[in-house]
């Protein structure tokens, strides 16, 4: 009994998509996901994967097929048929990556805005863009001109003052020799910023740190507690704000079992929101190449139950208090400020050859 064409067209559809699920589920291809924002950023890879596989499989399918089936028969020297084309056909293989394209692009600003990245009421509520809707033709001449009018607050100075009130920030960031940058021209955007959760919206996080990126450091400055430590801890469940900016030069926040990676641009004040989820230890990695010692310029976020956060807390309290006691001493062996700092430097895992580059 011979199959209908149809019955064979309707099993591979069903077969070359329950592959394509499958596989879109269990590909392997992501680390842990180790924040809220992880599982959203998941989904839409997950998607992405899902769709690609089905498409690879189709069309590599058909190519096989098509070699197999049509290939050139021993003693078979005449030309092929000539084919005009068939417009249905190609309308059909047009309209579906654009659909596909399509949906896509909206459930990727659907997790974007899901996990902070786009705030409209700042943007409406932004001095350059009130500016920009009252007078016509302003928004184009802000694109022009990158710096806006004088009697626009610079937000980044702003941002900057409030984090330096904290003097363990401010003994690390060397402000007050980089000049804070004015919004970025046209959008009134004061810094790269990914913000607050739809559900964390208006709601204070619930843990502030300061970070600063220097060549080749990472510098975390904890202003509730004066905490200053080269390794991050964060607790499980509990949104934390990341206010960054850099000494020197570009560097990027980037912990991979994250999904969130984020500039530290100098002269700009960045914020980054994330929620661990799922305790262990992480590696921050610096993902904007910053010099010849950009692939040193790594260190741990260790993600840990509340209580163990509060228990080192409290470590880091006591430990910083005895190292400022000892730190203030007599240096009696005249030792150089790099020998001097490194028993230091080494309990906040900042490496001794990296010393040199840390400027106040």
């Amino acid at each position: 009994m011979k199959i209908p064409s149809s019955i064979w067209t309707l099993l591979i559809g069903i077969g070359l998509t329950l592959t394509s699920l499958w596989y879109g589920q269990n590909h392997g291809l992501l680390p842990t996901a180790a924040s809220d924002e992880a599982v959203l950023v998941d989904g839409l890879f997950n998607t992405m994967m899902t769709v690609s596989a089905g498409i690879f499989l189709i069309v590599e399918g058909v190519l096989i097929y098509c070699a197999v089936k049509y290939r050139r028969r021993a003693g078979d020297n005449e030309d092929g048929p000539p084919i005009e084309g068939n417009v249905p056909l190609e309308i059909l293989w047009t309209a579906i990556p654009a659909i596909i394209v399509i949906g896509i692009s909206v459930y990727s600003f659907e997790v974007y805005n899901d996990i902070g990245g786009f705030d409209p009421h700042s943007v409406h509520e932004s001095p350059i863009m009130q500016e920009s809707m009252a007078m016509p033709g302003a928004a184009i001449a802000a694109t022009l001109n990158d710096t806006p009018p004088s009697t626009a607050p610079n937000l980044n100075q702003q941002k900057s003052d409030e984090a330096m009130q904290d003097p363990a920030t401010a003994a690390v960031r060397n402000a007050d020799q980089i000049p804070q940058k004015r919004d970025a021209p046209g959008v009134g955007s004061v810094s790269p910023s990914i913000g607050a959760s739809p559900e964390n919206v208006g709601k204070p996080p619930g843990l502030k740190i300061n970070v600063t990126g220097l060549q080749y450091a990472w510098i975390f400055t904890y202003p509730e507690t004066g905490i200053t430590t080269g390794e991050m801890h964060v607790p499980i469940g509990r949104e934390v704000q990341i206010n960054m900016t850099a000494n020197d030069v570009i560097h990027a926040f980037w912990v991979p079992e994250f999904r969130l990676k984020q500039d530290a641009i100098p002269g700009r004040q960045s914020e980054l929101r994330f929620t661990p989820k799922v305790e262990g230890d992480y590696t921050l990695i610096c993902a904007e190449l910053c010099g010849p010692y950009h692939g040193a310029m790594r260190t741990q976020v260790v993600v840990e139950k509340p209580e163990a956060f509060e228990k080192w807390m409290q470590e880091q309290l006591v430990a910083n208090n005895n190292t400022l006691k000892e730190a203030v001493a007599v240096n009696p062996a005249n030792l150089t400020p790099d020998e001097f700092l490194a028993p230091y430097t080494k309990d906040m895992g900042i490496q001794p050859e990296m010393l040199h580059h840390i400027h106040k």
